[in-house]
């Protein structure tokens, strides 16, 4: 985590409505030069202030287009520090980007460190000997640091989001840069969110757990857990695994458990059921026992398309599901939270208006605050695992589903 200055007093004691009315008095201020993204998982008076909103590449795929449609100067991202430094690698070397709040960061992201990739990349290889005929090929969900993007990209790998890991998954196996030769076998390097890279190679058909009722006594994927040598396996686990999953998890989509699936079944049975839906962070036993998984744009489209007199469990961030709830209402569809537990992105908590207005006030007096600018050679290796994956998928970098204000 980023240290962050404390704010001077007069904005902590400044109520809700005229921190919103000064923000606006400065986005008119600055006009064209400024550009507000919003995050998902924002609350609702940061979002009220977001020329646009969506999740996390979405929002930097937009800013790179609208920066340079609009001349913007600024990018001011209400989300967390690696949504700043995607923001940062996709647009224009003239535009700086700001993070209203340094210690936004994600925990997450942070447990991949680069240094445990580098030494976890030796290992692997020492483990599979001189002889292996194959090739390790290493994926990142888009929640990394761009440390961690530039070792995929360095590394021959590519980046990848919860709606096209499968697709990603796919080109790995396939050869990624390089076509398969003939007996070469290939390995997948998963970080940093082993639930994602287990759900994923689950659906993909490798056996992600052992069970011996249905005859399956090895398993297909291993935890690498960075924090032991050789990530706590054997030569031998490693040699047979396919999928080396990252010991990563989301702290917001980790507090969904089973018994909460269970709950909600067994408390709509006589009511005409309830639809679960959760995201793919979430751990495998849930995403087993939900109706639906899928990313959080996944997420919004279902419930909006979800007919009138419907009832929808969402395991994902609070703020997310609590604005899903509220618009639903009105179309008679009824959304409520997975867990009663406050699933709530601490992180990205941090921002809020005063943060806002803080970095507002400092721009319109010619200081740029918090910029997050990654590092030219990083840049350009974690935009090659970027460009891969979109290189690779068939989504359209910008779609309908991203609102622009």
């Amino acid at each position: 985590m980023l240290w962050q200055p404390a704010l001077p007093t007069r904005y902590l004691e400044m109520n809700p409505t005229d921190l919103a009315r000064r923000i606006k008095e400065r986005r008119a201020e600055l006009g064209d030069d400024l550009l507000i993204l919003g995050h998902h998982y924002q609350q609702d008076d940061v979002l009220a202030h977001a020329d646009l909103t969506g999740d996390s590449l979405k929002l930097s795929q937009m800013a790179a287009l609208e920066s340079v449609e609009r001349g913007v100067k600024y990018i001011v991202f209400c989300g967390v520090h690696f949504m700043a430094e995607s923001a940062d690698i996709l647009t224009p070397d003239d535009v700086q980007v700001i993070l209203p709040d340094l210690s936004a960061g994600c925990s997450m992201a942070d447990m991949a460190d680069y240094d445990d990739a580098v030494l976890a990349w030796e290992q692997i290889h020492e483990a599979l000997g001189d002889d292996w005929n194959g090739r390790l090929i290493p994926i990142t969900y888009v929640n990394s640091t761009a440390a961690i993007k530039a070792f995929v990209g360095d590394k021959g790998g590519a980046c990848c989001t919860s709606s096209n890991a499968e697709a990603i998954f796919k080109w790995a196996m396939a050869g990624g840069t390089q076509p398969l030769t003939e007996d070469e076998e290939i390995k997948v390097l998963f970080l940093p969110d082993q639930h994602l890279g287990r759900n994923t190679a689950s659906k993909m058909g490798f056996v992600t757990e052992v069970d011996e009722a249905a005859g399956r006594g090895d398993t297909q994927t291993e935890l690498w857990n960075q924090k032991l040598d050789f990530g706590g396996l054997t030569e031998q686990q490693i040699q047979n695994a396919k999928v080396l999953l990252w010991a990563g998890h989301c702290s917001v989509h980790k507090l969904f458990r089973p018994e909460h699936v269970d709950q909600l079944r067994e408390a709509h049975s006589n009511n005409g059921g309830i639809t679960i839906m959760v995201h793919p962070e979430c751990a495998k036993e849930v995403v087993d026992k939900a109706d639906l998984d899928g990313s959080t744009e996944m997420i919004i489209q279902t419930v909006q398309n979800a007919p009138r007199g419907s009832h929808w469990a969402i395991g994902t961030e609070v703020h997310l599901v609590n604005r899903l709830a509220r618009d639903s209402e009105a179309n008679g569809v009824h959304v409520r939270m997975l867990s009663e537990c406050q699933c709530l992105c601490t992180t990205m908590y941090r921002i809020d208006q005063e943060h806002l207005l803080w970095v507002l006030d400092q721009l319109a007096n010619g200081e740029v605050v918090n910029r997050v600018s990654v590092h030219p050679e990083a840049r350009r290796l974690a935009k090659l695992a970027l460009d891969r994956m979109l290189a690779n998928v068939r989504k359209p970098v910008i779609d309908e589903t991203l609102a622009i204000d």
